[in-house]
């Protein structure tokens, strides 16, 4: 019964570490482009973005469809390394253990 308390103890030690590694996770940004810069999205470690920034250069009426293409790559990219950044994170905390659920 010792042993079921000390790793009741260890869990919710690791519990609180963790919800403290993504709270502050979810401050930091990071940034991706896209059309060699012609876009760029800001996204941060709760994967909301934060900003995007469009050169006007890019915006031509009559392709509107190019201009999409890049705003959704210069997104996702962004998004794909908010996700890249939480798990390596949680490597570090986990000891590079998959945890099923924790993000």
């Amino acid at each position: 019964m010792r042993d079921l308390s000390g790793m009741m103890k260890q869990a919710q030690k690791l519990q609180a570490k963790m919800m403290a590694m993504q709270e502050e996770i979810g401050n930091r940004t990071v940034t991706a482009q896209a059309g060699g810069g012609m876009v760029e999205a800001v996204v941060n470690g709760r994967q909301e973005l934060l900003s995007l920034k469009i050169d006007p250069e890019v915006v031509v009426p009559d392709d509107v469809e190019m201009l999409q293409d890049l705003i959704q790559a210069a997104i996702n990219e962004a998004l794909n390394r908010a996700k890249e950044m939480m798990a390596a994170e949680m490597a570090k905390l986990t000891g590079g253990m998959q945890i099923p659920g924790l993000f």
